[in-house]
């Protein structure tokens, strides 16, 4: 058992899968002899080489484009856009062609591609380079979307998505990159599509991903020592394939639930697990489906603007407790 921060357990996750698999490579902006712009690729190019560590131009198109290639043709890239926001320079590779190859080859092209990415705030980056676009994604039908929170998820969850024969995109939290975490040592390969109840409660559902899983488990533990009210967290960790059994089951239990989302209001991935909670558990309800999230706006630079966007461990508790007593 070590403890690693979420940064190294990148670096440790990838290290895993190429020395497992000489058909893994990775690929990016800077991601070898600078061990990556939020260094979370050190170690990688010294270990592996020149041939399966790449630094590519500055294009993420360039770096989409080959890494599909690659994949298309037996090897198993790991590619890195810099800023998820820059996912919107290549969104045709997401959207028409690496989601869409096994769907119009009936199987006979497969498309085993991880895209890595430095998702959301907390930076102070400014509105180009701070958003959380998770929800881009996950409205593309062929593409897996997964967002740890843990260094342990980020090995876990990075080695399942290098396995698996669809692309998948991996969004890593630029506010966790220093964040601390017990991990086991030796192989570490989770699944894909699984939530996990980070703390278990009987007044309240709360649902949160990624940056907002700590706040979220941080204003439990505050409405608990101040008010008394239990709170059950769960973190979604993979928005497609979406863990709806685990969901579901917790919000029976309940009967409330609480989204934390770091996306704007406006078609956020919480908007659509309220929509599956309603559907297939209204009647376990004993009040509204409550959204707690980024207002529709861009993110602000200055600091405490950013910090009043976001939803903050605070804000979280403050709207439960509210929402609670009404």
């Amino acid at each position: 058992m070590a403890e690693l921060t979420y940064r190294d357990a990148v670096a440790r996750g990838i290290a895993q899968e190429m020395a497992r698999d000489n058909d893994v490579v990775l690929l990016g902006e800077d991601v070898g002899k600078a061990g990556g712009v939020f260094k979370a690729t050190v170690g990688l190019f010294e270990r592996f080489g020149p041939l399966r560590v790449r630094d590519t131009p500055i294009s993420e198109q360039a770096i989409l484009g080959a890494a599909m290639g690659a994949a298309m043709t037996g090897l198993k890239p790991i590619a890195e856009v810099m800023f998820s926001d820059f996912i919107a320079v290549c969104f045709d590779y997401f959207a028409n062609e690496m989601s869409k190859s096994r769907y119009m080859t009936s199987g006979q092209v497969k498309c085993p591609l991880v895209v890595r990415t430095a998702n959301g705030g907390s930076a102070r980056f400014g509105a180009q380079h701070s958003q959380s676009v998770e929800n881009w994604c996950m409205m593309i039908p062929g593409l897996k979307v997964v967002a740890p929170s843990t260094p342990r998820d980020v090995i876990g969850l990075l080695a399942a998505s290098v396995r698996d024969p669809d692309p998948v995109i991996f969004f890593e939290h630029k506010g966790l990159y220093a964040a601390k975490g017990e991990v086991e040592d030796g192989e570490i390969v989770d699944t894909l599509g699984t939530a996990k109840i980070v703390r278990p409660g009987k007044d309240a559902t709360v649902l949160a991903l990624a940056l907002m899983v700590p706040r979220a488990l941080a204003a439990a533990e505050a409405l608990k020592a101040q008010h008394g009210i239990d709170c059950e967290v769960i973190d979604v960790r993979s928005l497609v394939p979406l863990d709806t059994r685990t969901i579901l089951a917790s919000v029976a239990r309940t009967s409330r639930v609480f989204t934390v989302e770091e996306n704007p209001r406006l078609c956020g991935w919480g908007a659509e697990i309220v929509s599956i909670i309603t559907e297939e558990a209204f009647y376990n309800l004993d009040g509204p489906p409550v959204r707690i999230t980024t207002p529709h706006i861009p993110l602000p630079a200055a600091d405490s603007l950013e910090d009043l966007a976001i939803p903050s461990a605070q804000r979280i508790a403050e709207t439960i407790r509210r929402a609670l007593a009404e």
